[in-house]
Formats: structure tokens, C-alpha cells, sequence
């Protein structure tokens, strides 16, 4: 049976996975880097926590796949234009605690994919480790909302896959790139939907959530 959400994904969860993005210490954390050496406000991030948690619940019970994507700016693998922009390494260190998972960890038979740009699919192996497994639909949470997980989703749209963004599973220190994001995605790219909807969607299958 074929759930159609309102902006025409159809969610069978064989071919739906959950995107994570970057939910580590640097980005998420207070005592994280873009917290403590950029001044950012992370508040936002523990209610953005909470509901990722819920789709996690979501995406065990259907057996979707589950993506982690990690960042890794090292200077060593980023470009010099990136680099010149951040201005500093420290972000996202290989190995370090602040590159690490904020909070929540992947499960086993969960995916890890390492980024060195801000896209989950630039020169990483997402696109094609999701469709080895079959993956058309992708449920997409994390942070920044205006910038990874943004370029993200655009990536995968041009890839070809059917986007829901969940505007409560997102967030970022900037509420005008939040709310940017969501409006591109709804005019152009996807779905919009909150964690409660999809929760809806699933249980309208008449599965156990």
C-alpha cells in the first residue's frame, strides 16, 4: 500500500530512508565550536533533538533505512575557497569530540556518510549506497537548515529523489535561512511537513508506530 503525502512522495518505507545531518557536538552543542568560538545561538537545537529522535522511533518500527551524515573540515580535505571562508581550522576535526555525535548515535545497520563540503552528496558515497538499497523517498532532519541540510536536499532533488523536509526536526542559528529553506522547498523542491504528520502518514498505513 502507497501513502501519497501532499506534495506526491509516495512513503513505502522499503524506499524511504531518514537523513540525519550533522547532528555533532561542533554544530550542536554549547560548549561546541560554532557555539563558543562564533558566538552561536544553539537553543533551538534540543527541541530539533527531540523530534529527530521521534522519527528515529518512526524510521526502527518501519525498517527504513537510517543515513548519519558527518561533517570532516579538516583543511586537509577541503578546498582552499572553503578554507579561506571559515578562516580557522577547528570545526568538525577529524577525531575529535566536537566532530563527534551530539546526544543521539547511529544504530547498528544504520549508514555513516563523511562530508567535506556542506552537501551530504558531493563527492561522498550517499547517492550510490541509497540506491543499492532501493532508496526514491528521503525524510531529511538535521542542521543548519540554510546550509547543509539545504544543500543537501537540493542535491538530492537533482538527483532525482522525492524530499520532505521536517520543519521541526530542522533548525538553525539564522531563523531567516530556516524559514528561507522552508519556502524554497515548499514552492520548489518537496514536502514541508512536521514530525507529527509524518508520524500521521505512517499510521495512516495501519502500522504500529
Amino acid at each position: 500500500m502507497q501513502t501519497t503525502t501532499p506534495g506526491g512522495a509516495y512513503l513505502q518505507p522499503e524506499q524511504t530512508a531518514l537523513l540525519v545531518i550533522d547532528l555533532q557536538n561542533d554544530f550542536c552543542s554549547p560548549e561546541g565550536y560554532l557555539a563558543k568560538r562564533r558566538g552561536y545561538k544553539v537553543g533551538f537545537v534540543n527541541d530539533v533533538l527531540a523530534n529527530i529522535r521521534r522519527l528515529l522511533e518512526l524510521a526502527r518500527a518501519q525498517n527504513m533505512r537510517v543515513v548519519w551524515i558527518r561533517s570532516r573540515y579538516d583543511f586537509k580535505y577541503i578546498n582552499e575557497v572553503f578554507q579561506d571562508k571559515r578562516g580557522e581550522e577547528g570545526c568538525c576535526i577529524e577525531g575529535t569530540w566536537g566532530a563527534d555525535f551530539y546526544e543521539e548515535r547511529p544504530a547498528e545497520g544504520d549508514i555513516v556518510v563523511d562530508k567535506h563540503t556542506f552537501s551530504g552528496f558531493y563527492e561522498t558515497e550517499l547517492d550510490a549506497t541509497l540506491r543499492e538499497h532501493g532508496i526514491k523517498n528521503l525524510i531529511v532532519s538535521g542542521v543548519a537548515t540554510n546550509v547543509c541540510v539545504d544543500s543537501t536536499l537540493r542535491d538530492g532533488f537533482f538527483r532525482g529523489y522525492r524530499i520532505v523536509l521536517v520543519d521541526d526536526a530542522v533548525g538553525s542559528n539564522s531563523q531567516a535561512g530556516h524559514e528561507g529553506t522552508l519556502a524554497t522547498v515548499r514552492n520548489n523542491i518537496g514536502t514541508v511537513a512536521s514530525t507529527s504528520e509524518v508520524f500521521q502518514w505512517f499510521q495512516e498505513r495501519k502500522v504500529e508506530v
